[in-house]
């Protein structure tokens, strides 16, 4: 775990409501990431400034048990154009703790590093969480995603 400063920006993408409930979170989010990448939705957002691919959790109900939503996207210049049937979340500027999961993700090695990291003792601020799926990630039997948990 790395304490880190992130600077303000956006994200637009598709995304869901969900929650850890009756491990309905187990179903939405797999759900989300097919439709992301079966309709080719990272190539239909506007000003993008990378190829990176986020996942984000927001909108936290209380804590990470309870409702939440993910969005799934790309980080963008601006919020000019967001084309219907896809949301934007800024991410705030925050101290968050960066942790590597590495391993194949088709796998699991994302849930379980997000099991080791609700074990944790963090500050958790339940504002924005995400992961980045950047050049690293690529190779998914052989990934590396950074995860940023926002903190006090």
């Amino acid at each position: 775990m790395i304490k880190t400063k992130i600077e303000p920006f956006w994200i637009v993408g598709i995304s869901v409501r969900t929650t850890k409930k009756n491990e309905q979170f187990a179903n939405d989010i797999p759900n989300l990431w097919n439709t992301f990448m079966s309709e080719g939705t990272m190539h239909k957002i506007p000003n993008k400034l990378e190829d990176s691919i986020y996942a984000v959790y927001t909108d936290y109900e209380s804590d990470h048990t309870e409702g939440y939503t993910t969005i799934i996207g790309c980080k963008v210049a601006n919020l000019d154009n967001i084309p219907p049937g896809m949301t934007s979340v800024k991410i705030e500027r925050s101290i968050y703790s960066r942790f590597t999961a590495k391993g194949d993700i088709t796998k699991g090695v994302i849930y379980d590093k997000w099991v080791n990291i609700w074990e944790i003792d963090l500050d958790r601020t339940y504002t924005t969480d995400f992961e980045v799926y950047g050049e690293d990630a690529v190779n998914p039997t052989n990934a590396e995603v950074d995860i940023f948990v926002a903190i006090e």
